[in-house]
């Protein structure tokens, strides 16, 4: 396999899949001055937990964490604060921009879902807007 073609699974996110991320949401001409100081954001090395972690902050001025919770509230009809994992995992991949297994396992080590199977996304919203630290 050609060199450019290899692609490594390690669960790091590196400059160039800051770049894609960043193209896949319209931002195109990203400059590389930009994405490395993006990476000395970090840290260090940047996994799934921190990647949200990054991208919460930088959405603090965008939606603010009741937006996002209504949004996951329409795949909660019952208004338990939960959605089950089974249910969630199959419409990530299986909807418009897909999650690999590598991405679902990332998910699931950094948001485990409960004994029954029930995923907290109050929880998952916290830390996009908030970050991993919970303020006492």
């Amino acid at each position: 396999m050609p060199e450019e073609q290899k692609e490594i699974i390690d669960g790091i996110i590196s400059k160039d899949d800051l770049r894609d991320v960043l193209a896949s949401m319209g931002q195109l001409n990203v400059k590389n001055e930009e994405l490395e100081a993006m990476i000395k954001e970090a840290s260090g090395p940047i996994n799934f937990t921190v990647f949200l972690t990054m991208f919460g902050e930088k959405l603090k001025g965008a939606d603010p964490e009741d937006v996002i919770v209504s949004a996951f509230k329409v795949l909660d009809p019952e208004g338990t604060g939960f959605i089950k994992k089974q249910f969630l995992e199959e419409l990530l991949t299986t909807q418009c921009d897909r999650f690999s297994a590598e991405e679902m396992k990332n998910l699931w080590a950094a948001f485990p879902p409960d004994v029954a199977g029930n995923v907290d996304y109050k929880n998952i919203c916290y830390v996009i807007t908030h970050g991993e630290e919970k303020e006492e």
